[in-house]
């Protein structure tokens, strides 16, 4: 066995190529694309609120609300955006960037060291690549830094009872499960204990107590940084900021609707949907396992279920301890975030890695025992990427129109919207979008070429060559133009150069169990949002969605007059449907004879 050094000198390498690999595939592009969604923009309001306001513990974000996560992705994104004094959609979304690299680089040192390099590698690569992991390395969200955090300290906390017996607290665990709950809440801290309680319980080294001081004395040094802002936090919001806080962490857990809480917890699913989530979090290579399932031969067990479930317990005790531990994160964090209500496809990024560690074995298998499946599967995506590149080539050169031809078979204006959104990334192609398409071409020709050859490993890496430079296509070309397409900035700058709006005079509604807020168009606003309902102005200027509009007028139409003066050009992503700026003035009423009033 190699000792550290020299492990660590044996996998500097190719966790070097990893880093560059990850650092390529999202920090050329988070810059590229606006924002389009109501959660990218929600996130990064509160890095700006805190460079302008200074106040780094609980800044009002959208129209007088406060966060009401911790701060921890938004101190980075209001740190990134210092030197340039203004936050970016690059700065609010390097945090996820820079956690989605440590995460595959340190994933990889981790299992490099006690599995199969040749697995470990793979399974970094299958991380790397897939739809959900990727995509959250790309976006101004909470998540991919939260998993960050997570995963670290799993890893960190494996290491402790493997190489030190669980004696002496490395700093470093309560320090990273302390971020993960600064990141989003206690369950940073609550869910990678129960992984690790439930793993030395399976183990059976240890004490019952034992196991027991170990999770007590880990859950409450990790408490340390979290209550230092918990408690500032509370000091500065009172008990509003304690019912937001028990809302957002135990109300969604246990789906408990507080009627003071102005919006919607939401996501409410059912238990299967989790494993439905995981399915398309992992494409493209769901297809490539589903792939591997024709020809397979199946066969009933002839074994009672009973003697099923007692071969499987031993075969579970007999695993390797890495193995075990992987299979109890996985089925932990599966289990975990089945208990509530709400649930999210991102709020199981963290059983990734570990799931990832057995597809990669799977995936060995399939090349080396069944070729076909492999050259199938990489023929299947070589042909997909030659067409949309033959498709993107004749768009940018005018000799087809995408809208024209899906209008021959449809009719409805929001397909045709959408068509049109994805073909405006073809009008105007940055260089940087352009340079992307020798490296599709290097990846379809490696792809091509290795179908010929017999070495199947060599045909499993260009296999996943090819899927990064699709990855790169959409990064780089599709989604750009999506984005740019359904963004509120346009009519954000239409606006403010037209109309005199400044944080005392611009209101909006700030009630997501009634109307949709509009974050993204707040960001491209600089934060100057106001809450109609809580100040009741005699007079000002209105946003809401073209629909929420008429329910505004049902709500307050006896109260204030409303005259629109602007309609947005395109509907808006983050509400579907185009914003509408009105002014208003309250209604003043004059009491005549008999107790009549006119206005």
């Amino acid at each position: 066995m190699r000792t550290p050094s020299l492990q660590y000198l044996y996998l500097r390498k190719p966790i070097t190529m990893v880093v560059i690999i990850c650092a390529l595939s999202v920090l050329p592009w988070i810059g590229m694309g606006d924002f389009s969604t109501k959660g990218e923009p929600r996130e990064a309001a509160v890095a700006i609120s805190m460079l302008e306001s200074g106040n780094w513990i609980l800044p009002e974000a959208y129209a007088n609300e406060f966060a009401y996560k911790p701060p921890m992705a938004h101190w980075l994104m209001a740190a990134f955006s210092l030197p340039q004094g203004y936050v970016s959609e690059f700065t609010a979304r390097l945090p996820s960037a820079l956690a989605f690299i440590v995460l595959v680089g340190f994933t990889l040192f981790f299992f490099g060291e006690r599995i199969k390099f040749q697995e470990a590698f793979i399974a970094t690569l299958l991380l790397l690549t897939c739809f959900e992991i990727h995509r959250a390395g790309m976006t101004t969200r909470v998540d991919m830094l939260l998993t960050m955090f997570m995963v670290l300290g799993l890893y960190m906390l494996y290491r402790w009872e493997n190489r030190l017996q669980l004696k002496g607290l490395p700093i470093a665990i309560p320090f990273l499960l302390g971020c993960a709950a600064l990141t989003k809440g206690p369950a940073g801290i609550i869910l990678p204990l129960f992984v690790f309680g439930v793993y030395l319980l399976i183990l059976g080294k240890h004490r019952l107590l034992t196991v027991f001081k170990v999770l007590l004395y880990t859950g409450v040094s990790s408490c340390f940084l979290p209550l230092i802002w918990y408690t500032a936090a509370w000091k500065q919001g009172g008990d509003a900021f304690l019912d937001v806080v028990t809302a957002e962490n135990f109300g969604r857990f246990f789906h408990i609707n507080n009627p003071d809480i102005t919006y919607d917890l939401g996501h409410e699913n059912g238990v299967w949907y989790n494993f439905i989530t995981l399915l398309a979090g992992f494409i493209p290579w769901t297809l490539f396992f589903c792939f591997s399932l024709f020809g397979q031969k199946f066969r009933w067990p002839e074994k009672s279920f009973k003697q099923i479930l007692k071969d499987a317990w031993t075969g579970i005790r007999s695993m390797e301890k890495i193995k075990l531990f992987s299979l109890a994160a996985l089925v932990c964090i599966l289990f975990f975030y089945s208990i509530p209500s709400s649930k999210r496809s991102v709020y199981l990024m963290p059983a990734y890695p570990f799931i990832a560690i057995f597809l990669a074995r799977y995936t060995i298998y399939i090349t080396e025992y069944r070729m076909l499946v492999t050259r199938i599967f990489a023929g299947f995506l070589a042909l997909i990427i030659t067409a949309v590149l033959l498709v993107v080539t004749l768009a940018m050169t005018g000799a087809i129109n995408p809208v024209t031809i899906v209008g021959q078979y449809t009719d409805k204006a929001s397909v045709l919207d959408a068509v049109k959104i994805a073909a405006s990334s073809f009008d105007s192609p940055c260089w940087v979008a352009i340079s992307i398409l020798p490296v599709v071409l290097v990846a379809l020709i490696t792809a091509f070429y290795q179908m010929r050859k017999k070495i199947n490993i060599k045909m499993l890496y260009a296999t996943i060559f090819l899927i990064f430079s699709i990855n790169l296509v959409i990064d780089g070309v599709v989604m750009r133009g999506v984005r740019k397409g359904s963004s509120s900035r346009l009519f954000a700058e239409r606006i403010l150069k037209e109309y005199p709006l400044h944080k005392n005079n611009t209101y909006v509604m700030n009630n997501l169990k009634q109307y949709h807020n509009l974050y993204g168009l707040n960001f491209y606003m600089k934060n100057i949002f106001r809450n109609f309902e809580e100040y009741m102005p005699d007079s000002g200027y209105f946003l809401s969605g073209e629909k929420d509009m008429e329910k505004v007028i049902r709500n307050y139409g006896d109260t204030y007059t409303f005259d629109v003066l602007a309609c947005s050009e395109r509907i808006a992503g983050e509400v579907r449907q185009k914003i509408i700026l009105a002014g208003f003035v309250k209604k003043r009423y004059v009491y005549g004879y008999g107790g009549e009033f006119h206005d």
